[in-house]
């Protein structure tokens, strides 16, 4: 079995999803004949393509979507794989601790959640849906959905901060060949966004909460009524559409 990295390593790290299982979160949301099909899913980046256009297949068949509905989804599934495979094999900024902030602000169904709490980027044996499911287990949630979907807001948190991750070790690199030749570039302007992330990876204080910080890292559960829902989709519907 193929070792993972671990937090005392000090060679550079490889681009992967910091969690036991290396899944890309994959985001539909595709608007087809005055049909609209939107979801949120893990895709494993090393099975082979040709499962895209079964799922596309599948998903459209039992959905009853338009057929050209299959294109799209196989299109948008494989533009996101090739932004992920496009980081692997890239060295991500290795700054010992990496203790970053997870927030959730979401709603599915009926159930309102708001919360956040702090995540290891160096433990390769976490579990989202692990944590997702004694989430719910411990704030009394039975919606069956809303363990997927808290898992999928962390994974897509953690995606994002791995890719900040890769682009600040590029900049450190870039940074380091401009001061060797002729040209110097300040550390402020091309180290930006890695000087921001190591002191956010650095922040060992980040890790107590203090106790003026108790109601703003607990977390908030609620029960929309039905009319409290539809009220909430017609204002997120009217939104999307002045952003068109």
């Amino acid at each position: 079995m193929k070792a993972l990295p671990s937090s005392s390593s000090k060679g550079p790290v490889k681009f992967r999803m910091p969690t036991r299982e290396n899944l890309v979160p994959i985001r539909l949301d595709i608007e087809l004949e005055e049909q609209r099909y939107k979801d949120a899913f893990t895709w494993n980046p090393t099975d082979p393509d040709s499962e895209i256009t079964i799922f596309a297949k599948r998903t459209v068949k039992d959905l009853k979507l338009p057929p050209p509905f299959i294109m799209h989804i196989v299109q948008s599934i494989q533009t996101q794989l090739a932004e992920f495979r496009s980081y692997e094999g890239q060295d991500m900024l290795y700054t010992g601790d990496k203790i970053v902030p997870i927030k959730l602000d979401l709603r599915v169904n009926n159930t309102l959640i708001k919360d956040q709490f702090l995540w290891d980027m160096n433990n390769f044996d976490s579990d989202p849906e692990d944590f997702a499911k004694t989430f719910c287990d411990d704030l009394g949630i039975q919606d069956p959905e809303v363990g997927p979907a808290v898992a999928f807001a962390i994974r897509e948190q953690l995606y994002e901060t791995a890719v900040q991750s890769v682009a600040a070790a590029r900049e450190i690199r870039m940074s380091k060949k401009g001061r060797r030749g002729a040209e110097y570039v300040p550390a402020s302007k091309a180290g930006g966004t890695s000087l921001d992330l190591m002191k956010l990876f650095n922040n060992k204080y980040s890790v107590v909460r203090k106790r003026k910080d108790w109601d703003v890292y607990g977390p908030m559960v609620d029960l929309l009524s039905n009319e409290e829902v539809d009220a909430l989709e017609a204002r997120e519907e009217r939104n999307a559409r002045s952003m068109i």
